[in-house]
């Protein structure tokens, strides 16, 4: 029975506006999210736009300071340069001096040594004509 006061309250007109205001309803709820996807198409582009733009400073600044390095790197590169070739003609200049009077003390030891040298050798040759001398002196002697 239950069945069939249904039936009584349901009628086809009744349903039919129950079935249009549905369709409205549905109709209704595609253009509100057609809107709310515009919307936030918009909302969307626009933070992309200004994320862009904050990308696009930072990389500028980040340029930037990169620059500023490396002309600091560049200067101080330089400097240490500059200081090392300083440094590298005085030690140029130590070294030759160095081995100027190395050279130098070299010199008199070789000329010292040759005199030795030349003074032995006359040494020996006086003491052969003096030992030959002296020996054909005996056998004249002798004889």
């Amino acid at each position: 029975m239950a069945v069939m006061e249904r039936g009584r309250l349901w009628t086809d007109e009744r349903l039919d506006d129950l079935n249009q205001r549905v369709d409205e309803g549905f109709k209704e709820t595609r253009e509100e999210f057609r809107a709310l996807r515009g919307e936030m198409k918009g909302e969307f582009q626009a933070i992309r736009g200004e994320m862009k733009g904050e990308l696009q400073a930072i990389r500028g600044e980040v340029k930037g300071e990169f620059r500023t390095i490396r002309g600091e790197m560049k200067g101080e590169f330089r400097t240490i340069r500059g200081e090392m070739k300083n440094e590298s003609q005085a030690m140029r200049g130590e070294v030759k001096g160095e081995s100027q009077a190395i050279r130098g003390d070299l010199g008199g030891q070789i000329a010292a040594l040759h005199r030795m040298t030349f003074q032995l050798f006359a040494g020996m040759m006086v003491t052969l004509i003096l030992g030959f001398g002296g020996m054909i002196v005996t056998l004249l002697v002798k004889f």
